[in-house]
């Protein structure tokens, strides 16, 4: 019986872990915690309403309608409601649409919030709970979702996308844990939130790439909901011999599950973005919006553009000739073009149009790209070479967003404006960020919800 797959291995892995996120509340996190979860709310929020209007989220809703549950879930920006499971479909891949989403890098790339707040909005509009329990819920989220990646290093050079395997276990840890699950019901809902992990990252640059988020999402509110009526599953699903990190890793390090629990929280090391694309070219957008701004160089007049990059970057946007915008947010020629012509990598830096423009494609030819293993995944160089052989260069040391040089809560408030004010008004948005900078003295996170409708 001791080879036998499901074994017990009796490491007691997955129920420490449990039996410490159970029992959290407030008082257990420590200022910056709580903070930390206040400003990804809010971006998150913001973020969400901004894909709301995407073309793909009409596809989906066209389906969820015919086909979903119970109308008791808000639809952010939509003005809808939807089945209790059907709903963080919906918003979470509005959340993860356009990549303007958080991105937590601490040994993982996990768009963590995506998963984990659509499952918990949807289940706050289910049954009425306080703000301090959704930030201690979410906080739960991010410690079983990052601390599952670490513990299985190889997981994403295996081909899977982490916001899709990682994000249904950190939406199921956080649904249980919004819940009121105790020790053994949160060890089931892991295992069934774990069993569900699934996403590909061959769909980068398409619609599914953020299903994805939508999908970890209801994965995890369905395994709380399960887990709540005594839905069993294994009590290793996370170190056990066919678990998670033995089979979706060539490598285990599953000592990390527990490490530093309790001392280091995992949300405090997130990172949010300026820019809205995958974090790790945001080295290169820093380095090309301040040649833009400074070298003085014509785009017409630009002979090349050589840029050097961590490899993990060249490995994540290798498409050197986007047709779309999805397909555009993973090339670093296009990223490297569009941020010095611009000066600015925003939404409409990734929108079909100007995947497609002339100036874009032209001077996205000029440029080569080359890794550099000296590099941090934080860190790019880039040199623009005019055509009279004069070069400007720079350095980044931290890119915008990232946990060296992070975004401040007034940048955060500004995107946060910039995405919410189109879709629900100024007025709208103004009180839905007073709301959420006190989220954690808020009485029913409906009166939340109801501002995102």
């Amino acid at each position: 019986m001791a080879d036998y797959g499901a074994a017990d291995l009796d490491l007691n892995i997955t129920r420490d872990l449990s039996a410490f996120l159970s029992p959290l509340r407030l008082e257990d996190l420590p200022d910056e915690t709580v903070h930390a979860a206040r400003r990804g709310v809010l971006d998150w929020v913001g973020c969400a309403l901004s894909g709301s209007d995407h073309p793909t989220i009409t596809k989906l809703l066209s389906v969820l309608e015919e086909v979903g549950g119970k109308p008791k879930a808000t639809v952010f920006g939509r003005n809808l409601k939807l089945g209790v499971l059907d709903a963080p479909i919906a918003n979470g891949q509005m959340g993860h649409m356009l990549d303007f989403d958080d991105t937590h890098m601490g040994g993982v790339v996990l768009h963590a919030s995506s998963p984990i707040l659509s499952a918990l909005f949807a289940l706050a509009d289910r049954k009425a709970v306080d703000g301090a329990t959704l930030i201690v819920a979410y906080a739960v989220g991010f410690e079983a979702g990052v601390r599952a990646g670490q513990a299985a290093p190889e997981h994403h050079n295996g081909g899977w996308h982490l916001t899709g395997t990682l994000g249904s276990i950190a939406a199921g840890a956080a649904s249980a844990r919004l819940l009121g699950l105790g020790p053994q019901r949160t060890v089931h809902a892991l295992g069934i939130a774990t069993t569900q992990a699934a996403g590909m990252q061959q769909n980068r640059g398409t619609m599914c790439k953020s299903f994805h988020a939508g999908k970890a999402g209801h994965n995890g509110v369905l395994a709380g909901l399960l887990a709540e009526r005594d839905f069993d599953s294994s009590g290793e699903i996370l170190e056990g011999k066919k678990g998670f990190c033995r089979i979706y890793s060539r490598e285990t390090d599953q000592d990390r599950i527990l490490d530093g629990l309790g001392d280091r929280w995992e949300i405090t090391r997130n990172g949010h973005k300026p820019y809205a694309c995958g974090i790790v070219l945001h080295p290169t957008i820093d380095a090309m919006v301040e040649l833009g701004k400074t070298s003085g160089v014509d785009a017409a007049d630009v002979a090349s553009v050589e840029l050097r990059v961590h490899p993990h970057a060249v490995t994540i946007t290798g498409v050197e000739e986007p047709q779309t915008g999805l397909k555009s947010k993973f090339s670093l020629t296009h990223t490297a073009a569009v941020s010095f012509l611009d000066r600015a990598a925003g939404i409409a830096q990734f929108s079909d149009t100007r995947a497609t423009s002339e100036d874009a494609i032209a001077l996205r030819r000029k440029v080569t790209v080359a890794t550099d293993d000296t590099l941090q995944k934080d860190q790019a160089r880039a040199t623009v070479v005019a055509a009279s052989g004069e070069k400007h260069e720079t350095f980044i040391e931290h890119a915008s967003g990232t946990v060296g040089n992070p975004m401040t809560d007034a940048a955060m408030e500004a995107k946060f404006l910039a995405n919410a004010s189109p879709v629900i008004g100024a007025d709208r948005a103004g009180e839905l960020r007073e709301l959420i900078w006190k989220l954690d003295t808020v009485d029913n996170v409906q009166a939340l919800t109801a501002l995102c409708g």
